[in-house]
């Protein structure tokens, strides 16, 4: 028996993936990469913004013809569609043999072993598991780094956001679980932790009755075979003092904050029920920088939110020129059922809504390249993935600048000696707008 996987998404979903991967290998099934010699096929899908969704979709729909085509039995629609979506989902898609939610990726065994029996079923709703440090897992990422999810779900509630209807509120793993899961992890050779949750931050709160990300980090620094430690997603409001000085003291925690901000004029935050004002955010981002010598910021903002006028974009604008932010994504405003903002009036025209974007964007690539070439002759270690597909002699990698999958990265030339995996010396020589050419030293 074989099972083909699709992980649509975050890295929050690719956990969920990898524990589902390591629960059907445990009971003896093969996993394949060719979905056509598959006879389970399971799409985790992705639920954030309409082009998530219509992307789940797409796939779901593309895997089914490989019940007509390939060895396909049972087709399994898992994550956030299907918990948000349930039956709805399975009475419109007829190819689909089962639907399961965010947290029943521990029955995927039961829904497996029933859908060959020709069943048709739903595991959706309400669902507190979180997987822990003795939970099967098949990482799916490289054997140098590995994803941890310190926390699940979220207790915000920003008005245009529906992970907390989807993955429920916020619940943290506990310090220890955590840090038995990174030492089993540095024992198979990671050596790159980056913590996951929807507000790491937060980590702790629930838990402890204070947040406990500081705590946790220096803890996980201990284990020795670990090189960086990174955070990504964490809200301004718990970005305390003592975590801005665990970042700023402790070398295995990379310097490198993802802070995500959504816009920077105090009205548009406020109707977003963010609880951040402006002048708070330039005060934190004054204090990371005053505080974390060579600390790499990234951010993440939302254009087109309903009542976002000329006045307030061109606030959010000013702010993007001014604060220099060294990775930026940039979205335009996605309207999802259910959530406050949806409800809104003054919705922002489509085509007001792309020109803002690609302003922004524009923006950003400009100082993005300028970054970049300020970071020439500067001497930095990478971290090697690869080599690049048209000329080996290139070796190809990241920085503490660079997180995987969403920034760019380092091209070190006339690198053949250097494996993946490996951490090397590299002298920045070229810098673009995205991308890095380096050579190694030594």
């Amino acid at each position: 028996m074989k099972a083909g996987f699709i992980s649509l998404g975050c890295a929050k979903n690719l956990v969920d993936t990898e524990v589902m991967l390591g629960i059907m290998r445990e009971h003896g099934i093969e996993l394949t990469a060719e979905p056509a010699e598959a006879d389970i096929l399971i799409v985790n899908t992705c639920a954030f913004i309409q082009s998530a969704k219509e992307e789940s979709i797409t796939t779901v729909l593309g895997m089914a013809d490989y019940k007509e085509t390939g060895r396909c039995r049972s087709l399994i629609v898992a994550g956030c569609l299907g918990q948000r979506y349930g039956q709805q989902l399975l009475d419109e898609i007829p190819e689909a043999n089962a639907i399961i939610g965010t947290g029943a990726w521990s029955r995927i065994m039961e829904v497996v072993e029933e859908t060959l029996k020709g069943r048709r079923l739903v595991i959706a709703g309400e669902d507190d598991t979180i997987y822990d440090a003795n939970t099967p897992r098949l990482r799916t990422t490289p054997n140098y780094t590995a994803y941890v999810k310190i926390a699940e779900g979220c207790d915000h509630r920003c008005a245009f956001c529906a992970i907390p209807l989807i993955r429920g509120g916020f619940r943290s793993r506990a310090m220890e679980d955590i840090v038995s899961e990174a030492r089993e992890l540095a024992e198979s050779g990671v050596r790159e932790l980056v913590l996951i949750a929807q507000d790491s931050a937060n980590y702790g709160l629930d838990l402890y009755r204070k947040p406990m990300l500081a705590s946790l980090l220096r803890e996980l620094a201990k284990i020795e075979k670990i090189s960086w430690i990174r955070v990504l997603y964490s809200y301004p409001k718990y970005f305390s003092d003592e975590l801005i000085e665990v970042f700023a003291t402790e070398p295995k925690v990379v310097k490198y904050v993802d802070l995500p901000l959504q816009h920077a004029h105090d009205a548009v935050l406020r109707s977003m029920n963010r609880p951040d004002t402006r002048a708070g955010i330039e005060r934190l981002i004054q204090k990371l920088r005053e505080r974390i010598p060579g600390v790499t910021i990234r951010s993440t903002f939302i254009v087109g939110f309903p009542g976002e006028t000329d006045t307030h974009y061109q606030a959010l604008r000013d702010f993007v020129e001014a604060q220099r932010f060294d990775k930026l994504g940039i979205f335009t405003y996605s309207e999802e059922e259910d959530t406050p903002a949806s409800l809104m009036r003054q919705k922002v025209p489509e085509e007001v809504m792309q020109e803002r974007y690609h302003d922004l964007m524009s923006l950003q690539s400009k100082i993005s390249e300028e970054i970049n070439i300020s970071l020439e002759n500067k001497e930095i270690d990478v971290l090697i993935e690869g080599r690049d597909s048209e000329q080996q002699g290139i070796a190809v990698g990241r920085s503490y600048r660079e997180a995987p999958e969403v920034d760019g990265q380092i091209y070190i030339e006339g690198d053949v000696g250097s494996c993946i995996g490996d951490i090397v010396r590299v002298r920045l020589l070229q810098g673009f707008t995205y991308d890095i050419v380096g050579e190694k030293v030594g």
